[in-house]
C-alpha cells in the first residue's frame, strides 16, 4: 500500500500482532497463533480524526494498543512524527509518550476508585515531571474547565459521579500532558445515548481548541460518522476498506462496508421505509483460523470462485482504498 505521506503524523507499515496460543503445564508448546491484526497500513494526518470500525473481535481495539506501544507489534513499523517506535528503548518511548495517550472505554473502571479526581487527572504530570504541588492542582482547576466539569469537583472520588462526567475526567487526564495523539478506544458505548453526543462533541471541540489528531475506535457507524474526516473499515484483522467519511457513508464499495452501512438508522422515514437492509449469513470467523482467501468471503453475499483462494489487494480506486476483487 502506497499512500501520500503528506502531512502524516502516523504512518503504519503492514502491522501484524499475533498472540501465541500455548499447550502444556510443564513445558508449553506453541500450537497456533490469534491472528488479531494481519497487515494493517495506513497514516492519520496531523490534524484529523480517523475512525476505525468493524464487528468485536475485528482487531480495532488490538490497533489502537499497538499504536500506543501498549502491545509490541509482532511485524511492522509504527513510525510516529517520523520516528520508528520499534526502534526506541524503553526510557525514549516513555518519553515520547507524553504526546500520545488514550482515552478508555469504561469510565467505570478506568478510574481508580482510591484516588481523588485530582490525584487522578495529576498522575501523569507528575509521572513525567511536567507539574507538581500548587502548579500541578492549577493544571487541574484548568483541565475540570475545559472538559465542563466544576473545578470543585477535584477532591471528590470517582463513585460520586455519572457515568459521563467519568468520562470527562478521563478525558481531562488524556489531554494533561498536552498530546499531540489521542486513541479513543469505544469512549462513548458504555454511555446512555443521551450522554454519548455530548462526549462526541467535546472530543471535536478540543480537536479543533488543542489541535489534536485522533483515532477514534467504534462499532456504532453513526457516531463515527459525526466525528470522523476518513473512516478505516475492519474485518477479521484486516482493512477492507478506507475512504473519506462522507465517501464511505454516500456510497461504501466493499460488502462489508455496505452491510454495515445497511443497519444505520436514517432519520427520514420514507427513505428509511424504502432501503434494503443486508443481513449477512454466519458469524465473524475466529482469528485462530481465519479462511482462505478473502476473509469475508463466508458471508459475502456477493462472493465469487476467487474470493475464497487469493486474498484480494488493497488498492485505491475511485478516491478510497479498497481490498475487494469485484470493486471498481
Amino acid at each position: 500500500m502506497s499512500q501520500k505521506q503528506n502531512g502524516a503524523l502516523i504512518e503504519v507499515r503492514n502491522l501484524v500482532k499475533y498472540f501465541p496460543v500455548t499447550r502444556g503445564l510443564i513445558v508449553a508448546r506453541h500450537v497456533a497463533d490469534v491472528k488479531a491484526v494481519d497487515g494493517v497500513s495506513f497514516i492519520i494526518r496531523k490534524g484529523e480524526t480517523l475512525g476505525l470500525v468493524g464487528e468485536s473481535g475485528s482487531g480495532k481495539t488490538t490497533v489502537g494498543k499497538c499504536l500506543l506501544r501498549l502491545y509490541r507489534p509482532t511485524s511492522g513499523q509504527i513510525i510516529f512524527e517520523g520516528v520508528d517506535l520499534g526502534k526506541l528503548d524503553q526510557e525514549k518511548l516513555r518519553a515520547l509518550r507524553v504526546k500520545m495517550q488514550p482515552i478508555y472505554q469504561d469510565p467505570y473502571s478506568s478510574l481508580n476508585p482510591r484516588h481523588t479526581v485530582a490525584e487522578i487527572i495529576s498522575e501523569p504530570l507528575v509521572v513525567h515531571g511536567l507539574a507538581s504541588g500548587r502548579q500541578a492542582r492549577e493544571r487541574v482547576d484548568e483541565l475540570l474547565q475545559m472538559v465542563g466539569l466544576d473545578p470543585d469537583f477535584a477532591e471528590r472520588y470517582p463513585h460520586m459521579f455519572s457515568g459521563g462526567q467519568r468520562q470527562r475526567i478521563g478525558v481531562a487526564r488524556a489531554i494533561a500532558t498536552r498530546p499531540d495523539f489521542i486513541v479513543c478506544d469505544e469512549p462513548v458505548s458504555a454511555l446512555d445515548v443521551s450522554i454519548q453526543s455530548q462526549i462526541v462533541n467535546l472530543l471535536d471541540d478540543l480537536k479543533s481548541q488543542l489541535k489534536l489528531t485522533l483515532l477514534f475506535i467504534s462499532h456504532d457507524l453513526s457516531v463515527v460518522r459525526h466525528i470522523s474526516d476518513r473512516i478505516a473499515v475492519m474485518y477479521l484483522g484486516r482493512i477492507v476498506e478506507l475512504a473519506p467519511s462522507r465517501t464511505l457513508y454516500d456510497e461504501p464499495l466493499h460488502p462489508y462496508s455496505q452491510a454495515l452501512l445497511s443497519a444505520v438508522p436514517i432519520p427520514d422515514p420514507e427513505i428509511e421505509e424504502k432501503r434494503k437492509r443486508i443481513i449477512l449469513k454466519g458469524e465473524i470467523p475466529s482469528p485462530l483460523n481465519p479462511p482462505p482467501g478473502c476473509t469475508f468471503h463466508p458471508r459475502c453475499p456477493v462472493a465469487i470462485d476467487i474470493c475464497s483462494r487469493q486474498v484480494p489487494e488493497f488498492r485505491e480506486t475511485r478516491g478510497r482504498w479498497v481490498a475487494c476483487h469485484l470493486a471498481k
